[in-house]
């Protein structure tokens, strides 16, 4: 068997300091075998699983990663940064053995991960992906970086593949057998079955999810196993993962998966699926903020669906309700959001048309966290057979046309990697009723406001907006706004959104230090800074220290362009600054930190304020 220990790779020089950063990103999610077929005559290992005919929604249609890489010029023209696609490893090739029997072709039922599925390649000698550097994925690799787009590479620890013709838990490591469901001597696999009561924790973490072999995470072999075989996909040149069915494994799993996955590229992001996550899920949020990666926000996705399509009448008073929970979060601007995906009815199957759909679009790219758009939504791809459940949220993708949908993400993708406001941001309500949400990104000086109407015509006028007095231009439709003393005034068409933006200046620097900080006791009114040795800081004095910006009653976020201190280590502490002047400042009760800033770049200080 299988005994190799994980190699940590050496750890980089700690003055070369790349920040792990998505926040500007725009992601679009691809089922491989359902965007785009590549090479339809390509040599097949087996057509057992095939419908070229595109009848059976449980087989396999065509689909690969040279149609994606044939439309990575629409993608990027459209505005898309990152692209997120279903698992690539190598798949068992069986049918599952059920009444309506299943292939896996959406990738979650791996036989070997140190292999790439045969299917989405251009030729089944290519699986080797790790003997060679000219296969197909290293070609998609190659085109998304000249793009400057990065790659999201799906993982799945948690389980390999179900009961089928071949087989139940089967893994190989490049071709060899190391594990077997049924025959696991060496205790790859927990053996407890079906997970029966949803709300029993150690079921949730030890049973089977549909009956999928379920990995044993006791087992250092097979904790060696997948680190070693994802770092392998890493150094490949992936940029992100996200990471499949997390809240079925413990939470120090992760803590040691991103921990030795860091080391192998300490800019790689992360994000897990915990499926139907919430704020007031405590389970949910602990791994959210435990972890070692952010989270795919559920919360968002439901309030989101609630709006446009419950009927409870309550509207947009949904979305606001999940976002005033932000605070439990320690990261909820890096949170990835998205309202459908391919485990639910696309929104349209729900009943929104496209003006709907284009209203939660807007809504998606404007609002805090990471935006992931779910592949052809943009074309409103829908198939409502079956209320548009699995499979039938995963049809044939088979138009790339100009749309008024392709168009607001375009405008509304490019301005989010331009204004800090939507990156780094709050958000901030400045309106809300069931039918209409007005609300304010807010970074520094860098703005962006948002009016959003999904009844019919009306005239609005809203307070306090924060936004910058004179004539503003909506981005998308070239309506004007005047704003005067934080007030405006206008009429809103039926089922319609204004966006309106105001870029401030960049933060600069030979390096720049991006500060976080959860925790802090602070009350409405309050400053709240950064001190410190280096003369960036202030050298102690509380004149010259530098504020941070309230994101929500949990975090406060800053940059700092650093010049004289590039390359040395400085001392710093968080102060309070009480909105009653009569109250002195507020200091933490702790010795002083002290970080190595690099001498270029720009780097990341997450920190808790202490007491």
């Amino acid at each position: 068997m299988n005994d190799a220990v994980f190699e940590y790779p050496a750890v980089p020089d700690v003055f070369v300091v790349t920040d792990v950063e998505f926040r500007s990103e725009t992601i679009y999610f691809i089922v491989v075998d359902r965007f785009a077929v590549g090479s339809p005559d390509k040599p097949r290992e087996d057509d057992e699983t095939f419908d070229p005919t595109h009848g059976n929604w449980h087989k396999y249609w065509g689909g690969d990663l040279q149609g994606i890489i044939n439309r990575l010029d629409y993608l990027r023209e459209l505005g898309i940064t990152a692209i997120w696609t279903t698992p690539l490893f190598e798949q068992i090739e069986g049918m599952t053995l059920e009444a309506e029997p299943r292939a896996a072709i959406h990738g979650y039922w791996t036989s070997d991960f140190k292999r790439i599925h045969p299917r989405w390649v251009n030729d089944p000698s290519e699986k080797r992906l790790f003997t060679r550097d000219d296969t197909v994925f290293d070609q998609l690799l190659a085109g998304m970086h000249e793009r400057g787009m990065k790659f999201v590479l799906d993982v799945v620890c948690n389980h390999s593949s179900p009961r089928s013709t071949v087989g139940k838990g089967k893994l190989y490591d490049d071709g060899r057998l190391i594990a077997d469901f049924d025959n696991d001597t060496d205790h790859w696999y927990h053996h407890y079955g079906r997970t029966t009561d949803w709300n029993d924790d150690w079921q949730v973490k030890n049973c089977e999810l549909g009956g999928l072999a379920t990995f044993n995470e006791n087992n250092i072999l097979y904790r060696n196993h997948i680190k070693e075989a994802i770092g392998m996909w890493v150094k490949k040149g992936v940029d992100a993962l996200r990471v499949d069915t997390v809240k079925h494994m413990p939470l120090w799993f992760w803590q040691e998966f991103t921990a030795d996955l860091t080391r192998v590229k300490p800019d790689l992001f992360r994000f897990g699926e915990w499926i139907y996550s919430h704020p007031l899920d405590g389970r949910s949020v602990e791994f959210a903020n435990g972890a070692g990666m952010s989270i795919l926000d559920f919360g968002f996705c439901q309030a989101v669906r609630a709006c446009f399509a419950g009927a409870d009448g309550r509207g947009f008073h949904h979305v606001t309700d999940l976002l005033s929970l932000d605070d439990r979060y320690t990261g909820a601007t890096e949170l990835v959001t998205f309202f459908e995906n391919h485990d639910m009815p696309r929104l349209q199957s729900l009943g929104v048309d496209g003006a709907g759909l284009e209203l939660a679009l807007v809504l998606l790219l404007t609002s805090r966290g990471i935006p992931c758009l779910y592949y052809g939504c943009e074309q409103y791809l829908h198939d409502d057979t079956d209320g548009g459940n699995d499979p039938y949220n995963r049809p044939m993708m088979e138009r790339w046309d100009e749309t008024a949908a392709t168009r607001l993400v375009r405008r509304l993708a490019a301005e989010r990697r331009e204004n800090p406001a939507i990156i780094w941001g709050g958000q901030w309500t400045k309106w809300v009723d069931p039918d209409a949400y007005v609300y304010l990104r807010r970074y520094r000086d860098s703005r962006c406001l948002v009016f959003l109407n999904k009844g019919g015509a009306r005239r609005l006028r809203v307070e306090h907006l924060e936004f910058p007095d004179g004539e503003h231009e909506c981005l998308l439709s070239g309506t004007r706004m005047n704003c005067a003393g934080g007030i405006a005034e206008l009429d809103l068409p039926e089922r319609a959104a204004l966006v309106f933006r105001s870029h401030g200046r960049a933060v600069e620097g030979k390096a720049v230090v991006r500060v976080q900080l959860n925790g802090p006791p602070t009350l409405p009114g309050d400053r709240l800074a950064i001190i410190g040795d280096a003369p960036e800081l202030g050298r102690w004095d509380l004149r010259e220290a530098i504020d941070l910006e309230c994101i929500n009653a949990n975090t406060w976020f800053g940059e700092i362009g650093l010049g004289e201190s590039t390359g040395t280590a400085v001392a710093y502490k968080f102060v309070i600054f009480r909105a009653d002047e009569n109250l002195p400042p507020e200091r933490e009760n702790r010795g002083v930190r002290r970080r190595l800033v690099p001498t270029e770049g720009t780097c990341k200080w997450r920190d808790y304020w202490e007491s």
